[in-house]
């Protein structure tokens, strides 16, 4: 009886949890997304002006594709996921920022690349030898044919699609990254983590293209899982082609949001494959571990950056506490919570949701500050710039919000019941 009885009080308190993050985070969504509906349109050119002040000022006009791309995606989800964000202007706002991207964001049409950087009247400014920015027009475009239904942003979306996995599984060249002599054979963790992320957001609700990129998905997800690394007790940013260990402060680099976001990537690719021994080994390597190895046990926080051997990395900011770790981090508990059940992952989620609703959140301007020193205070007092823009902040509460609706609503129905189906106990190795 006593089991019984604790157990009971141990679900009530859960959704007690539940139940409150959910009220707060719906409310902080709306703030946030006022903040950049008001201050970051560009109603004479389109597109948005990402780089604002800590009350929405525009202090640069500059505008960056992938910030470009992010909010374009962010608009059309929040559109279609959430029937308060069913707004014929946000929508407009979306397309603006589609037509801005169709018109603009490539360097030299009909080529594909496109440019990093963009005047505010859409001439480029800057070129990056990597593939984000494409990703995040491939993003915008797909996430505005799924709520328009206007085939040329299908078009473009699977078209860039296409020129991505050239360049990252076939010839490179065309990102005008040359092979230095003395440049390591490494391969970052973000490549297999974006073109993860465009698997599953192609995918959605589409079955053909699901089918399509099934095999990209796979391989991605190996990729990624390379990156577990020293007998499974570490997840190293870099590793060779063959996935080994590289030397040097390059592979001992960790970034601990990177892995916790790798992390959620990995439980929906395992939650489409119906693998829960995945799922378990995932929570194991790229939730708990990064989170117990980078967590600050002084001041709270995830840090930035860390070495594996615990040297000190040589990237300045390696300790500040960032706005995006903490986003995906939360990301990652709930959605490891939601498929396992564990409410150790519950109770990690409301820690980093504490400390970032408390460090990160600007309850007079709305939006978040985006860079803290290590102590937690407000480093730059900057909404947004080059890196951030409406994204991480607004993603994070939608899937957050999401996930507690659904979790709620489990416990109401059947409050007696587990929230996920059981997990298989995690495994050893990276197969």
């Amino acid at each position: 009886m006593s089991g019984g009885l604790g157990a009971q009080q141990d679900r009530e308190k859960e959704l007690e949890v539940l139940q409150f993050w959910k009220v707060r985070v719906e409310s902080e969504l709306d703030q946030v997304v006022a903040f950049w509906t008001k201050n970051s349109h560009d109603p004479e050119h389109g597109g948005f002006l990402t780089c604002l002040g800590h009350d929405g000022e525009v202090y640069d006009d500059l505008k960056y594709v992938w910030l470009q791309g992010r909010q374009v995606w962010m608009y059309c989800h929040l559109y279609r996921k959430f029937e308060r964000f069913r707004q014929p202007e946000l929508l407009d706002a979306a397309k603006a920022g589609g037509e801005f991207l169709l018109r603009c964001a490539r360097v030299a049409p009909p080529e594909q690349k496109c440019a990093f950087t963009l005047t505010r009247d859409g001439r480029p400014v800057k070129v990056q030898r990597t593939i984000f920015s494409e990703c995040f027009y491939t993003m915008a475009m797909d996430a505005l044919w799924k709520v328009t239904g206007d085939t040329r942003y299908q078009r473009e979306a699977t078209e860039m699609m296409d020129q991505i996995v050239h360049w990252v599984r076939e010839d490179p060249s065309g990102l005008g990254r040359p092979q230095l002599a003395g440049t390591p054979a490494a391969e970052s963790m973000a490549v297999p983590m974006m073109l993860l992320s465009l698997v599953a957001q192609l995918g959605d609700e589409d079955e053909v293209l699901a089918g399509r990129y099934a095999e990209l998905g796979d391989w991605c997800a190996q990729k990624i899982l390379q990156h577990v690394q020293r007998d499974g007790r570490a997840v190293l940013e870099n590793v060779s082609e063959d996935g080994q260990e590289l030397p040097g402060c390059l592979g001992r680099h960790q970034n601990p949001g990177h892995a916790l976001e790798a992390g959620w990537f990995l439980l929906q690719y395992a939650s489409r494959k119906g693998d829960p021994e995945l799922q378990a080994y995932v929570i194991e390597k790229f939730l708990l571990q990064p989170f117990n190895s980078g967590w600050d046990p002084n001041y709270g926080g995830l840090f930035y950056f860390q070495d594996a051997d615990g040297l000190c990395p040589t990237q300045l900011e390696w300790n500040m506490k960032l706005w995006w770790p903490h986003c995906e981090a939360m990301i990652a508990f709930l959605m490891g919570y939601k498929d396992s059940g564990n409410p150790a992952l519950l109770r990690l989620f409301k820690k980093v949701a504490k400390y970032a609703f408390l460090r990160f959140r600007d309850p007079k301007q709305g939006e978040w500050f985006g860079y803290l020193n290590r102590e937690g205070q407000v480093a730059l007092t900057i909404k947004g710039g080059p890196f951030k823009g409406c994204f991480h902040v607004p993603r994070c509460l939608a899937m957050c919000e999401e996930m507690l609706g659904t979790l709620v609503s489990n416990h109401a129905l059947d409050p007696g019941a587990s929230c996920a189906l059981p997990v298989a106990p995690a495994r050893c190795g990276t197969e």
